[in-house]
C-alpha cells in the first residue's frame, strides 16, 4: 500500500522575480528518532524521517560553510531530476535497469520538478568533492522517496538503491556538469525574458520623451543639446545587445557529457547510453541537448561556465553603468541634475525629513558588483581545474547561478519599480537648454568656429544666451536662430544636408 503521508509540498513562488538564491541561514530541524546506515567509512545515525542518507549526512558535518543548501536553486534540483529522469529512461530502454524501479525512479523525479521533497536536498552549494555531494544527496532521497512508495522503511536499500539503482550507468562527474548547465539554461531562458521587458520599459520611455530637448554631457561637462528620448533610447539599445549575447550561451551550454562516468572513458555504461540519455533528456525537458563530440575533454573543460559568467558581468557592468546615469540624471531634486524624476520608493533618511533616495538604482548597481566579482571567482576555478576533472565546479555552479537569479530579479525591480514610472522634469530641462553655451555648435557651420568660441565666451561671462549674442552681432536674423536652433536639428532629428555658408565677419576701416 502506498504511503503519501511524508511528501512534503513546499509552497513554490512561480513569478519572474522570485529570488532563487535566497540565504537560508536557519539550521536542519531536530530529528528525535534515527535509523542507522552504515558506508565504507562507518555507520551513522540518520533521523528517520530523513529522505537523504549518510552520504548527504556526513557532507552536512562536513561542509557547514555557507548555511546555504542547493534547495535554494531550483533550477539546480529540477535539472538533476531531469537528469536521474532520463538515465533511468536509458537504463530501462537498454536493459540494464529494472523496468518497475525505472519508472519507480520516474516517477519520484517527476514529484521533484513539481515542488516536493525541495528541503530535503540540504547539502551546502559549496561543497568539497566536485559534486558528490549533490549527486548523492539526490540519489538519497528519490531512493527513499520509492522506498516510501513501495511501503518499505528508508534506508531499506535492499529494494531500491541509491547508487546501485538510480546512479546506475553515471558518475558525479557527468551528472553534475550536466545538471548544472541545464538549470543554467533554465535560468538564462527567464533572465532573458526579464532583460527584455526592461529593454521594452526603456524603448517605450525613449518614446514618451521623444520631444523633451535637454543638455547632453560629455566627461561631466554640457555638451550639445539632445533629447531624453534619445537618452533612453540609447539606454534600450544597450540592453539589446545583451539579449543576442546571453542567447548565444545556450547552445554551448546544451553540450553534455552524459555518458563519459568517471573521466569519459564511459566506464560502467553500456555503449549506446550516452546517446540514449541524451536523447531522453532532450525529449523530457524540451532542451534540444548533444553529446559533446569528446567526453574526456568536456569532462575537465570548463570554458563554457567562463564564457557564460563573463557575458553575465558585461550585462551587469553595462546595466549598472545606467543605473548610474539614473541616479545622475535624478540627483537633486534642488541641487542636482533633477532632470528626471524617479518614483518615490521609501524614505531615505532616519534624520532628514522628506528625503528619498534612489534605491532601485542603488540595488542594481550592487547586483552588479557581486556579478563582477562572482566572474573572478568562475575564472579562478576555471583555471585550478587539474587533469582530467575540475573539482571546483561547485563554487562556479554557486557563482553562476547566483548571478542569474540576482540579475533576473534586478531587472524586474528595476522595469516595476523605476523605469515604468519616471517621469520628466520638462521646465527644468528646458531652461537649462535655453541658456547652454552647447548650442552654439549648431551655429559654428553658420558663423565658423572662432565667431562660436567667441560668443561662447561672452555668453558664459554675461549669462546672456546665445541666440541673443547672434542676432545682435548682426550673424543671423532671429529667424534663422530660431529654424536652426529648433528642437528636431539640435538633437539630430532633423538631418542637415546640402553646402552651409559661413557668414564673414565685416571689415572695417580703423582709424
Amino acid at each position: 500500500m502506498e504511503n503519501e503521508s511524508r511528501v512534503r509540498h513546499p509552497a513554490r513562488v512561480d513569478a519572474p522575480h522570485v529570488n532563487y538564491a535566497s540565504t537560508h541561514t536557519a539550521p536542519l530541524p531536530v530529528r528525535s528518532a534515527t535509523r542507522t546506515e552504515t558506508d565504507s567509512l562507518g555507520s551513522m545515525e540518520i533521523p528517520a524521517d530523513a529522505y537523504w542518507g549518510i552520504h548527504t549526512a556526513r557532507a552536512l558535518e562536513n561542509f557547514p560553510i555557507t548555511r546555504r543548501p542547493i534547495a535554494v536553486y531550483k533550477d539546480l534540483v529540477e535539472a538533476l531530476a531531469r537528469v536521474k529522469q532520463a538515465a533511468a529512461r536509458a537504463n530501462k530502454e537498454l536493459g540494464v535497469l529494472d523496468a518497475a524501479k525505472a519508472d519507480l525512479i520516474e516517477r519520484v523525479c517527476e514529484e521533484i520538478v513539481a515542488g516536493n521533497l525541495q528541503d530535503e536536498f540540504a547539502v551546502g552549494v559549496i561543497q568539497g568533492g566536485a559534486g558528490t555531494s549533490t549527486n548523492m544527496n539526490t540519489n538519497e532521497v528519490i531512493a527513499n522517496r520509492g522506498l516510501e512508495i513501495m511501503g518499505f522503511e528508508f534506508g531499506d536499500y535492499q529494494h531500491l538503491h541509491p547508487i546501485d539503482d538510480v546512479n546506475r550507468s553515471q558518475s558525479t562527474n557527468d551528472v553534475y556538469p550536466t545538471a548544472i548547465k541545464l538549470a543554467m539554461v533554465f535560468g538564462v531562458k527567464r533572465l532573458l525574458h526579464e532583460h527584455r521587458k526592461l529593454t521594452e520599459a526603456f524603448a517605450r520611455k525613449g518614446v514618451e520623451f521623444a520631444d523633451v530637448l535637454k543638455v547632453g554631457r560629455t566627461q561631466m561637462q554640457d555638451a550639445v543639446p539632445m533629447t531624453l528620448g534619445q537618452e533612453f533610447s540609447g539606454f534600450a539599445h544597450t540592453l539589446a545587445e545583451d539579449l543576442d549575447r546571453l542567447g548565444e550561451t545556450i547552445p554551448w551550454l546544451n553540450e553534455i557529457n552524459m555518458g563519459a562516468t568517471a573521466i569519459g572513458t564511459g566506464i560502467t555504461a553500456d555503449p549506446r547510453y550516452a546517446e540514449a540519455v541524451c536523447r531522453h533528456l532532450s525529449e523530457i525537458t524540451g532542451v534540444q541537448m548533444e553529446t559533446a563530440a569528446d567526453l574526456i575533454e568536456a569532462t575537465s573543460d570548463a570554458g563554457i561556465f567562463m564564457t557564460l559568467s563573463g557575458t553575465l558581468k558585461r550585462a551587469a557592468v553595462k546595466l549598472s553603468k545606467i543605473c548610474n546615469d539614473l541616479r545622475l540624471l535624478s540627483s537633486g531634486p534642488q541641487a542636482g541634475f533633477g532632470e528626471i524624476n524617479l518614483p518615490p520608493r521609501q524614505a531615505g533618511s532616519s534624520i532628514m525629513p522628506g528625503k528619498v533616495n534612489p534605491v532601485i538604482p542603488e540595488v542594481v548597481n550592487q547586483v552588479a558588483f557581486s556579478v563582477i566579482g562572482a566572474d573572478a571567482t568562475v575564472t579562478a576555478a576555471a583555471e585550478a581545474g587539474q587533469l582530467q576533472l575540475n573539482a571546483f565546479e561547485p563554487v562556479i555552479a554557486h557563482s553562476i547561478l547566483q548571478s542569474i537569479a540576482w540579475m533576473t530579479n534586478a531587472d524586474y525591480t528595476l522595469r516595476v519599480n523605476c523605469i515604468d514610472g519616471i517621469t520628466a522634469n520638462t521646465s527644468r530641462l528646458a531652461a537649462q537648454v535655453e541658456s547652454s553655451v552647447g548650442v552654439v555648435t549648431a551655429l559654428t557651420p553658420y558663423i565658423g568656429y572662432a565667431a562660436s568660441a567667441a560668443l561662447a565666451h561672452t555668453a558664459l561671462t554675461t549669462n546672456a544666451s546665445i541666440a541673443e549674442l547672434v542676432v545682435s552681432a548682426g550673424l543671423m536674423t532671429k529667424e534663422e536662430v530660431a529654424h536652426v536652433l529648433s528642437p528636431g536639428r539640435l538633437s539630430g532629428l532633423v538631418p542637415v544636408t546640402g553646402v552651409i555658408n559661413v557668414v564673414q565677419p565685416v571689415e572695417t576701416d580703423r582709424d
